[in-house]
């Protein structure tokens, strides 16, 4: 996009804004959008899992918008950080992790973050590039720019040192080199989401130090899971994962609650605030919640399975769920067992269903598990050899187990 052709300021501050929690300055923000030039926007991801779910995308999608305004994205893999493990939010040390999975989780970032940038439009960069060019020497200096007083006033530092839990001496070089990331890029804008605040202000520190112009900051919400109150996480099991299944995307978007959709809407969806408030009005003026949240469904399902998807899901999910159907593509599983059979709650571990035996017991206590149709009742059970059964554990998980 030409300079020329960029938006209004107040079109591009309208896109900038929706959703955002924060931005430091934003007095700053304006006067770097009033130069005229496709600013430097950057965000960083560390590879410390192999797939995202739609908490990441909140970052993504505004980099995403900064892109429909003419600027420079800048997709950065924090390989070299995800070596030291980012402590934001952590109680704990984190481990570290191998650098060949590092390097694969990398990769498939990559085939994921692409269903939402354009990446003829995207600078991907590694942060090991840099970083490990500091070397020793190099890493002292950086150390020299920040002092421990000013890292202890970071939140879950503080809580640690004070509570005498173990705060490790690399964990204090994770902000520092996170900032050096914005010294090297020469970001004009950094994205995070609220969490990372600390480390983002000490990226607009060390520019400063560096004699560059220090980064606006701005900072998105947090996603809530499909339970509505904790943070998505896929440790919580309240995640809708960016390479879930298109049956699978649409039912988990279907299950959250009315009052949830709208923060969804703001922060996942790619439809305007005025046809988001249309969305609203119809709700107000009496149209069924679930009818508007159909919609966002089918627009997420399209995003990362390509158009059509969303629209076989949604008939697929009325058949399942207003005709008792059962979907198409049922998994298969075939299972050895011991002569005396094998536990009901450990089946449904081995087969996929459920996470581990444990969760597996608390879907059967609520009357979560049906095989052929029918309800299991809470309770001891051993599935025999020979058998053949159709599983299922909540609204949308299916296998067909054979058990031999």
């Amino acid at each position: 996009m030409s300079i020329s052709s960029m938006p209004s300021l107040d079109e591009q501050l309208a896109l900038i804004n929706r959703g955002a929690e924060e931005i430091i300055p934003e007095q700053e923000l304006i006067e770097k959008l009033k130069l005229g030039r496709p600013l430097r926007i950057k965000a960083g991801f560390d590879p410390t899992a192999p797939d995202l779910h739609l908490g990441h995308t909140v970052l993504i999608n505004k980099l995403r918008a900064f892109q429909q305004l003419g600027h420079h994205v800048i997709f950065l893999v924090g390989d070299f950080t995800a070596r030291i493990g980012d402590p934001t939010g952590k109680n704990v040390t984190r481990k570290p992790l191998e650098e060949e999975q590092i390097k694969e989780n990398a990769r498939s970032y990559q085939d994921q973050v692409f269903k939402i940038l354009d990446p003829e439009l995207t600078e991907v960069v590694y942060n090991s590039t840099w970083l490990e060019q500091l070397g020793s020497t190099g890493m002292i200096k950086l150390a020299a720019k920040y002092n421990v007083a000013r890292m202890l006033e970071r939140d879950d530092f503080s809580k640690r040192y004070k509570s005498g839990q173990s705060i490790a001496i690399h964990e204090f070089l994770y902000p520092l080199v996170q900032g050096y990331d914005s010294v090297a890029l020469e970001a004009d804008i950094e994205l995070g989401g609220t969490d990372q605040k600390f480390n983002l202000l000490v990226g607009r520190h060390l520019q400063q130090i560096e004699g560059q112009p220090p980064q606006v900051i701005l900072t998105m919400p947090i996603l809530e899971g499909l339970d509505g109150v904790q943070k998505m996480s896929k440790s919580l099991d309240n995640y809708i994962g960016v390479s879930d299944q298109p049956n699978e995307m649409y039912g988990k978007v279907m299950s959250i609650s009315d009052e949830l959709m709208w923060r969804y809407f703001e922060l996942l969806s790619f439809k305007s605030s005025a046809e988001i408030d249309g969305f609203k009005g119809q709700v107000t003026a009496g149209t069924n919640p679930r009818d508007v949240k159909v919609q966002l469904a089918i627009e997420l399902v399209d995003r990362f399975h390509g158009g059509g998807a969303g629209q076989a899901a949604s008939e697929e999910f009325t058949a399942r769920f207003k005709h008792g159907a059962v979907p198409e593509d049922v998994p298969a599983v075939a299972l050895t067992v011991p002569a005396e059979g094998i536990p009901l709650a450990n089946l449904l571990k081995e087969a996929g269903l459920t996470a581990s035996t444990s969760d597996a017991h608390r879907m059967i206590k609520q009357g979560a598990v049906k095989i052929d149709g029918d309800r299991v009742e809470p309770g001891k059970q051993l599935i025999s050899a020979p058998s053949e059964h159709l599983y299922q554990v909540g609204k949308r998980r299916f296998c067909r187990v054979t058990v031999s």
